[in-house]
């Protein structure tokens, strides 16, 4: 079974840069997409980023494109969200998924991580 486990979460200003790990284990998980997703109070799942960890081949939303990089670390079995200029409407609990399609569908991923709280205060 893969089992994801997502820190690095925080309380950080306007402007601020902040780094999200998603620690990976289980027998086949370098043959998957890793995806992260953001959550913010009342409002649906959308997606972030996404990665191929065995090409490294990456995906971003519109939105997210030119501040936040995904990149995954082979020797530390980690994801890694970088996160830059961040804005309050950043805030939400942010996930670390994984699946089989390639994919900006949170329905298609079929593991999950139990997400970090990001709050960006103005």
């Amino acid at each position: 079974q893969v089992q994801l486990v997502e820190s690095g979460g925080g309380l950080v200003q306007a402007g601020d840069s902040l780094r999200l790990s998603c620690a990976a284990s289980g027998p086949t998980f370098r043959r998957l997409v890793m995806g992260w997703f953001r959550q913010a109070p009342g409002e649906e799942r959308v997606f972030v980023a996404a990665i191929r960890w065995s090409e490294g081949t990456t995906l971003y939303a519109d939105s997210m494109k030119g501040r936040f990089t995904i990149s995954r670390d082979n020797a530390k079995n980690t994801v890694d969200l970088q996160m830059n200029s961040l804005k309050p409407e950043d805030t939400a609990v942010y996930y670390c998924a994984a699946g089989i399609l390639w994919s900006t569908r949170g329905e298609s991923y079929d593991y999950w991580g139990q997400g970090t709280q990001v709050t960006v205060s103005s």
